[in-house]
């Protein structure tokens, strides 16, 4: 009986002594925050609940702590030095202040923490598409520390201009390229609607221009048209027509002149050869 009330004395104190701490701690929005007490691992939802960001909690039970303010650049920089740095390449938001990223030294990440894939790296304040980084690892969760300030960044420059110009990920290249920046550029445009828009349509434009040209035609312009494309293209003799093209395929749906109905029994590169012989 003895030590069961020793026990429950000692609880009682321990939770004193919780709601009197305060701790520095991350959260990522709808997140958690833990600290460790009397060697206990406590995990506090925080208050406000969609806090996100570094902050001084404070605990205010057993379940919730508030955030009584937020903590100095001193006290974050010791935080994080207590932490294990890796240098990552920022590849885009995924929520929040949470962004992907991706290793600089494959080799070197899949040794010290056994892997070499792309990263969620959370509280990132001031971040760009293909920026180095440094970033620190609890054990559980990558933090976002600081901009890699050391780190060549001719690189990003040059990953930024082959996306303005959407250049193909298997296309792109300049002096010094590696192959883990080609990874990085690729996931930077997968994650960018625009770049995956463009690339699209001049795919589609590439694949008409070589069909036609294959036949001795010229492609002007094209349309989309939902499951099919509107095509105006010269002939080899200068005169110019107007096709519709099925695009899984590239048949005729319509050639723009009298075919008797047999549209469909053509190709865009046969269509040529075609209205030529006319």
């Amino acid at each position: 009986m003895a030590d069961i009330r020793n026990l429950i004395s000692q609880l009682a104190a321990q939770e004193t002594h919780l709601c009197d701490t305060k701790f520095l701690a991350p959260c990522t929005r709808g997140g958690r925050v833990r600290t460790r007490v009397a060697g206990m691992v406590c995990t506090f939802k925080p208050k406000p609940r969609n806090f996100e960001g570094w902050g001084i909690f404070q605990p205010v039970n057993e379940k919730i702590a508030e955030v009584v303010e937020e903590p100095t650049l001193p006290q974050l920089t010791e935080y994080l030095q207590l932490l294990v740095p890796i240098r990552l390449q920022l590849v885009g938001a995924l929520q929040g202040q949470t962004w992907l990223a991706y290793p600089v030294n494959e080799s070197d990440a899949k040794q010290r923490f056994g892997v070499a894939k792309p990263l969620p790296v959370h509280l990132v304040n001031d971040g760009a598409s293909f920026e180095p980084i440094i970033a620190r690892w609890d054990g559980q969760s990558w933090w976002f520390e600081d901009i890699d300030r050391r780190a060549d960044p001719l690189p990003s420059e040059e990953l930024r201009k082959g996306l303005n110009k959407v250049i193909s990920p298997q296309e792109i290249r300049f002096k010094g390229m590696t192959p883990k920046m080609r990874t990085v550029y690729e996931l930077v445009a997968q994650q960018t609607e625009e770049f995956s828009e463009k690339f699209q349509q001049r795919r589609d434009e590439n694949r008409l221009r070589e069909a036609l040209q294959m036949g001795g035609g010229e492609l002007r312009e094209f349309r989309d048209r939902d499951d099919y494309w509107l095509i105006e293209w010269t002939a080899g003799n200068g005169d110019r027509h107007t096709s519709a093209i099925a695009k899984n395929d590239l048949t005729v749906v319509s050639a723009g002149i009298c075919l008797s109905g047999l549209d469909r029994n053509f190709d865009l590169q046969s269509l040529v050869g075609v209205i030529e012989a006319r």
